[in-house]
């Protein structure tokens, strides 16, 4: 006889566990006796994962957020993608944005007619063909429209404060009946066939649970030391290990985008909340001190600081396994990616979504762990091989980190994917990848990767039709831009 789950419990507070419990409580709750999550205030978040990706639309409109209320609450602004600067080389600046580039030519993609148009005629910025990023070079902002016009088709995310974020999201739980219980996890109790069985509190309460989350941050505490799950590290890949974050004041209207700058052993991000910016210097401690990572950093601000600096240390990689027995880890407990992409917040939804899908009872079938794992593997990889691009095509050789990161050995796919873009502008059709074609020509195009050639079927195409072409879409581009409220106008008027 098949057994449902019916007690939930949360390990861990913070952005992860108030959206799981989000979750749980308001798309799931009548599966469910109870849902517990056991946090303590004497342990604090990492807290500087402030910027999101387009996905967090599906988690918004599942749990029921009013979007006008969530972004008033966590005095978030609207994010149309990031400025990359000073990346490819020293000097240069892209912008890796959200939505199309351009429009399709027939069952051509917009980047081969494009292409074949820049390697015969010289430089065409593609900044031109994305709303997204014309939006943000003249700070505007505005969501979709109901017209027949790429202005149906924006795509934007957010930029908030991720300490507001996850207040907001413990009052709709609690709201929904999650039961919150204060306390520190003294001990894990195993069943003799390694199961979970309860979480001791260090004030002698037990808490027994059918499902448990472990959402206890870098230390794994149930997945990692309780079940012994290893942790597969991937710092040769992706150096930084170390991040010095700041607030600080801003003047001046938030414009729509975060700001990634390349520094000489990592990069340093800017991200504008209504009341105040997110800085952060994520680096290599293998190649500059904390102090003079911090040190670069301050002397990079562009407001007073309104805080100390925190030094934050991690190690880039993910658990072996990111469910194990009676376990599911979600968020830094199952594994760590530099906030380069904004992912953090995605790859927390994606695992409690698919955890939804491949829900378990108590037997907890193998085949649904099996898949679960698998599927989550392969979206770390793919998110790994993105953020290694940005490092790996690069022609800068002013310091040891970046002569590091462009002779270093990537993994095989992602070298196959730089060549095949290299032979003659390909990039291989979505398949279920977290960053999708237009998301792999930006910041391809952005670090200074050129095909030697362009697509063999483009080569049928009239040179007038094809101008003509790219201009009718680079002025219906521009002109949706002109139609757009500033970003600030509109943040005045929520």
């Amino acid at each position: 006889m098949v057994e449902p789950v019916r007690k939930v419990v949360i390990a861990g507070g913070g952005t992860a566990g108030w959206m799981t419990a989000a979750w749980f409580s308001r798309v799931m709750r009548d599966n469910f006796d109870e849902i517990v999550l056991v946090e303590s205030e004497e342990i604090g978040t990492v807290g500087v994962g402030e910027a999101t990706t387009p996905y967090i639309h599906v988690y918004n409109r599942f749990i029921g957020i009013d979007e006008n209320d969530f972004v008033r609450f966590t005095r978030g602004t609207f994010k149309l993608g990031i400025e990359f600067s000073d990346w490819g080389h020293l000097g240069n600046r892209y912008h890796h944005s959200f939505g199309p580039h351009g429009r399709e030519y027939g069952a051509l993609p917009f980047h081969a007619v494009w292409l074949r148009q820049v390697l015969e005629n010289g430089d065409e910025p593609l900044d031109a063909y994305n709303l997204q990023t014309l939006a943000s070079l003249h700070g505007k902002f505005m969501r979709p429209s109901r017209s027949n016009s790429p202005l149906a088709d924006i795509a934007y995310a957010f930029q908030f404060d991720a300490s507001l974020y996850a207040q907001y999201l413990r009052g709709l739980s609690e709201k929904a009946g999650v039961r919150r219980l204060e306390g520190r996890i003294a001990n894990v109790r195993l069943d003799d066939a390694g199961f979970i069985r309860s979480l001791a509190l260090d004030d002698g309460r037990s808490v027994d649970g059918d499902l448990f989350i472990d959402c206890t941050g870098f230390r794994a505490l149930l997945l990692g030391e309780a079940l012994g799950v290893g942790f597969v590290d991937w710092s040769h890949w992706l150096p930084c290990d170390r991040a010095w974050a700041v607030p600080t004041a801003r003047d001046g209207a938030p414009p729509p985008f975060t700001r990634s700058q390349a520094l000489t052993a990592g990069w340093q991000w800017r991200i504008p909340l209504q009341h105040r910016d997110g800085n952060g210097h994520v680096f290599s401690s293998a190649f500059t001190s904390d102090s003079a990572a911090l040190r670069q950093l301050t002397d990079n601000l562009d407001g007073k600081a309104l805080a100390e600096p925190r030094l934050l240390r991690f190690t880039t990689g993910r658990r072996e396994r990111f469910w194990e027995k009676n376990c599911v880890a979600v968020g830094l407990s199952a594994g760590f990616l530099e906030p380069l992409e904004s992912t953090s917040i995605m790859l927390i939804q994606n695992a409690i979504t698919r955890l939804q899908y491949l829900f378990p009872d108590k037997g907890f079938d193998p085949i649904d762990i099996k898949t679960y794992n698998g599927q989550m593997v392969g979206e770390y990889e793919d998110i790994r091989d993105f953020l290694i691009l940005h490092y790996h095509v690069t022609q800068r050789d002013d310091s040891p980190f970046w002569r590091y990161c462009a002779g270093m050995e990537v993994p095989e796919r992602l070298s196959d994917r730089i060549r095949l873009f290299e032979s003659r502008g390909r990039i291989p059709p979505d398949g279920g990848e977290q960053f999708r074609t237009p998301s792999w020509l930006a910041v391809m195009w952005g670090q200074g990767l050129r095909p030697r050639a362009p697509d063999p079927l483009t080569l049928s195409l009239k040179r007038e039709d094809m101008e003509r072409w790219l201009a009718e879409t680079r002025q219906t581009i521009r002109n949706c831009c002109d139609y757009m409220p500033s970003h600030e106008d509109f943040l005045a008027k929520l």
